[in-house]
C-alpha cells in the first residue's frame, strides 16, 4: 500500500491543468521589478515578504528563465526579477515503497509536484558555506528547485550505493522510475 502522502501527490498530479504558456510569450522588456526570490524560497516585493501563498503561486506560474535571468511575463509585459539561487525549493518527497518500480514525487514550496524520472534534469551543484554538493531538479522550462535539507536527509535514508548494497565508500544514489540519481560521494 502506498504512503498517504504519495497517494495525495499522485492525485494532485492527475488534477493539475497546466501553466500559462510563458515559453510562447515574448513581449518587449518593460524593466526591472523590485522583487527577489530568496535562498529559502520566500518572495520579497519592495522589501516586504509576500505572505499570500496564492499570490506567490500566481507569480510562480508566470515565471520564465532566459539564460541566467528571470522574468515575470504576460502576453504584453516582461519584468526582470532577482533570484538568489533558484526560484523553488523541494520541501517534500514521497515514495511508494511497495512498488517494484518506485517513483519519487517531490513537492516544491509553491505546490509543484515533480516525478523524478529520466526526463527530470537532476544535478548536483555547490551550495552553502562551506560549499557542499546539493541536488537540484528541474521543475519546468529551465526553472529549478533546490532539494531542502529535510528532503535531502530523507533521500539519504532511502539511498543505496551504486551496486544496491551498503558499501563503506563510493557514490550514494537514490532510485526512482528505474533509474539511479546521484546524491553524493562518501568515504
Amino acid at each position: 500500500m502506498a504512503e498517504p502522502l504519495f497517494q495525495q501527490l499522485q492525485k494532485l498530479q492527475r488534477e493539475f491543468h497546466g501553466y500559462p504558456p510563458v515559453e510562447k510569450w515574448n513581449p518587449d522588456f518593460c524593466g526591472d521589478m523590485d522583487m527577489v526570490i530568496k535562498l529559502d524560497g520566500r518572495w520579497i516585493h519592495e522589501g516586504t515578504e509576500i505572505k499570500r501563498h496564492t499570490l506567490v503561486k500566481l507569480f510562480a506560474s508566470i515565471l520564465k528563465r532566459e539564460g541566467d535571468e528571470y522574468f515575470l511575463v504576460t502576453p504584453v509585459e516582461k519584468l526582470r526579477i532577482q533570484v538568489e539561487d533558484v526560484p523553488f525549493v523541494a520541501t517534500q518527497v514521497a515514495r511508494n515503497p511497495n512498488s517494484d518500480f518506485q517513483t519519487l514525487l517531490f513537492t516544491t514550496n509553491v505546490g509543484d509536484v515533480i516525478a523524478l524520472d529520466e526526463d527530470c534534469n537532476w544535478c548536483l551543484k555547490e551550495f552553502g558555506s562551506p560549499s557542499q554538493p546539493v541536488p537540484y531538479l528541474e521543475v519546468r522550462g529551465g526553472l529549478q528547485a533546490r532539494i531542502s535539507r529535510d528532503v535531502y536527509y530523507q533521500l539519504i535514508d532511502w539511498a543505496e550505493d551504486a551496486k544496491g548494497g551498503t558499501s563503506t565508500e563510493g557514490k550514494l544514489f537514490v532510485r526512482s522510475a528505474g533509474k539511479e540519481f546521484l546524491l553524493g560521494s562518501y568515504n
